[in-house]
Order: C-alpha cells, then sequence, then structure tokens
C-alpha cells in the first residue's frame, strides 16, 4: 500500500495553522474577558500557550529531521515488497 509523504507533511501544516489559529482565538477571547471583568488568567494563559506552542515546536522537529535524514521521496511503502516486481 503507497501513501503520499504530502499527506503528511499536509497534514502537519493544517495542524500547524490550526494551532497558531487556537492561540489567536484565546488571545483575543481573553484580553476581551480580562477587559470586561479586570480579572487575569495567568495559569490557564500559560498552560494554553504551553500545550499549542509545544504542539508547533513538536510538528518543526519532525519536518527538521525527516529533511535532514534524506527522506524526499515521495512515496513510503507500507508493507510492500518490492523483490518480487
Amino acid at each position: 500500500m503507497k501513501r503520499r509523504r504530502n499527506d503528511t507533511a499536509h497534514s502537519l501544516t493544517l495542524y500547524v495553522v490550526f494551532s497558531i489559529l487556537m492561540i489567536i482565538i484565546y488571545t483575543i477571547v481573553e484580553l476581551v474577558t480580562a477587559t470586561i471583568t479586570g480579572i487575569s488568567h495567568d495559569t490557564l494563559t500559560t498552560c494554553f500557550y504551553g500545550v499549542f506552542g509545544g504542539e508547533i515546536l513538536c510538528c518543526a522537529l519532525i519536518k527538521i529531521f525527516k529533511l535532514k535524514s534524506g527522506k524526499d521521496d515521495n512515496y513510503a511503502d507500507f508493507g510492500t515488497d518490492h523483490r518480487y516486481s
């Protein structure tokens, strides 16, 4: 079974875009909430940025190490034996 590596790269890109979008939405909601109520949610903000920032870092490291290892071919073979083809 052949699967394109571009599908994995595309899903990583979508996840990074989703994470950045969530950070932007959270920042806007937090600013509005802090302005209205006068209370800042420091611990929640730290945890939120830590989780989504860490996920973006992990996605970046996956891409960096795939490029350094030289895995530039377009297809990955899963369970296919090419000796008999």
